[in-house]
């Protein structure tokens, strides 16, 4: 298989690529393949099936599909997990080197760059990621002080769960100009909504069991890159480090990824008008959502990306009405997930690894597929509820 699909849109890709060869009798889909082992019937070459920890003939077409649809010259590279993923693309910085990271991430990313950075292996360094001059600031400083290739940018937009938006080209070219490696976390968008390897990006990360397996039932991670170099570091830690993915995972995100183009697309509408209506909603302090004319993020948004997602965040006035709000949800699932089919919800602080500049009371909905009438219903008697606690009521 090959990436043969240049000139196709995104939402076509999601069904047409990392398809077998039309042979006559054979299946239109890709089969699962369990194996541990490959027959060896000559001394092996490069790019031979020797073990599984190195490849198995079912992880080719959702790497196929993947880099293609993230606009690579390569096929991705699927993990076990996203953060399996997010270490292998922190190995790309050296011993001694520096991270600048959003201070608001993906907690398992931000957590385990604190970690490393704990144990001596770089420098961690957490920045505003929306404010253009401060991460600018933040490496040139550090860029003085490391060889080219010793700092990372880390990029994530919209952040998780502030949906903070930050200037992809900008900063990326930046980061390059002082010999910066530049990984960013698409996991949020998907190539549906950005493409950040369009924007200069060394490396994309994704956690595909969110929006690109899509059902809640895989547990996988992926990176892209047009770099070849880059790409077989990157191997050698999957498989050195023993970082795989399950061939039935893969084969159930590869399902997934195919509705990808109409869940999205259903997801981000539904947002959109959720978002708008919690704007008047008496129980609301605030909404962020960059579809929003009054979000900060919304110009930078609306002039990089082909979409606004399907996350929405809301503050309310305090954590006893935020916990309120998730124990009177009907519908929605008090979850700690994203990406799914179905709708979840949750106070955002209760988790632990969570940034303390992320507001106690600020709740994170992602949002599913169902009628979307049906969920602002249970939305609001949900916020009723929770409002009415709050004052008294029952």
């Amino acid at each position: 298989m090959a990436l043969e699909h240049p000139d196709l849109a995104p939402d076509t890709l999601t069904v047409a690529a990392g398809r077998p060869p039309r042979e006559h009798d054979a299946p239109v889909n890709v089969p699962i393949v369990l194996t541990t082992t490959y027959h060896e019937t000559r001394a092996p070459e490069a790019g031979d099936r020797i073990y599984a920890r190195g490849s198995n003939p079912t992880w080719d077409p959702f790497e196929e599909a993947l880099g293609a649809l993230e606009n690579a010259t390569l096929p991705a590279l699927v993990f076990a997990s996203g953060l399996g993923a997010a270490a292998a693309a922190l190995s790309l910085i050296p011993t001694g080197g520096a991270v600048v990271m959003p201070r608001h991430a993906y907690a398992g990313s931000i957590s385990l760059a604190g970690d490393l950075a704990a144990q001596g292996r770089f420098e961690l360094c957490t920045v505003d990621i929306a404010d253009t001059d401060a991460v600018l600031a933040e490496l040139e400083a550090l860029t003085a002080r490391f060889d080219a290739g010793q700092v990372m940018l880390w990029l994530e937009s919209p952040t998780n769960p502030m949906l903070e938006v930050a200037e992809l080209s900008v900063l990326t070219d930046a980061a390059h100009a002082m010999g910066a490696v530049v990984v960013a976390d698409n996991t949020f968008n998907t190539p549906m909504v950005h493409r950040p390897l369009d924007a200069g990006v060394d490396v994309v990360l994704h956690s595909v069991t969110k929006w690109l397996a899509g059902h809640s039932d895989v547990v996988l991670g992926a990176l892209v890159t047009s770099d070849a170099t880059l790409r077989d570091r990157l191997l050698a830690h999957r498989t050195l480090h023993g970082a795989i993915a399950g061939p039935f995972e893969v084969w159930l995100a590869l399902r997934g990824l195919r509705t990808l183009a109409l869940r999205m697309d259903r997801s981000q509408t539904t947002a959109a008008a959720l978002a708008h209506r919690l704007v008047d909603h008496p129980a609301v302090r605030r909404v962020r959502y960059p579809g929003l004319a009054s979000d900060p993020g919304h110009e930078r948004a609306a002039a990089q990306f082909n979409g606004f997602g399907g996350i929405v965040s809301i503050e309310l006035d305090d954590v006893a009405t935020a916990d309120a709000l998730v124990a009177a949800v009907r519908l929605w699932l008090p979850a700690t997930s994203l990406g799914g089919v179905e709708s979840l919800v949750e106070r955002r602080r209760r988790q632990p690894a969570e940034p303390t500049t992320v507001p106690e009371a600020l709740v994170r909905l992602s949002v599913g597929i169902e009628n979307p009438d049906d969920l602002w219903a249970d939305l609001d008697q949900a916020l009723r509820v929770a409002a009415g606690r709050r004052h008294g009521g029952p």
